[in-house]
């Protein structure tokens, strides 16, 4: 028996909401809503008590998997490790797909983030590269060759 009915969002948190969600738009996202969550509900959910945290659920115009970003107002938030490489255990990395990866990359060093390495391609069928963004987010985008 599956549990599991659709695969909703993918969570992140963040210091700086602003620069992240700015990351994210010009890959193609857009705000879907913000907000702000306080009180039981949180404090039980994330085990937290006194948490306060703001909210930006992004989606891309064609629907999908969404992405919330999250920044604790309350507590102050605990830094990650901004430099954490492919083998730190945990999450690590969001992955979409785009139509033209040069471009992609090109736009995001626009905007001051770069490769973690290089562009790999795999046999012909794809081609992919990590970005590291704002805050030490690895950015997984790659191409499709065939």
């Amino acid at each position: 028996m599956t549990h599991i009915q659709r695969f909703d969002h993918v969570g992140i948190t963040v210091a700086d909401m602003t620069s992240v969600t700015k990351f994210f738009v010009g890959l193609g996202f857009e705000v879907e809503g913000t907000g702000s969550v306080q009180g039981e509900f949180v404090e039980t959910v994330c085990g937290i008590p006194g948490a306060r945290c703001e909210i930006a659920m992004l989606r891309l115009p064609a629907g999908g998997t969404r992405l919330e970003l999250s920044s604790f107002v309350t507590p102050d938030h605990v830094p990650g490790s901004p430099a954490a490489m492919a083998n730190e255990l945990g999450l690590r990395n969001v992955s979409f797909e785009v139509g033209d990866l040069q471009a992609a990359v090109d736009a995001v060093a626009a905007d001051g983030y770069g490769l973690v390495a290089g562009i790999g391609e795999y046999e012909g069928t794809v081609r992919m590269a990590y970005v590291r963004g704002p805050e030490g987010i690895v950015v997984s985008l790659f191409e499709q060759l065939s």
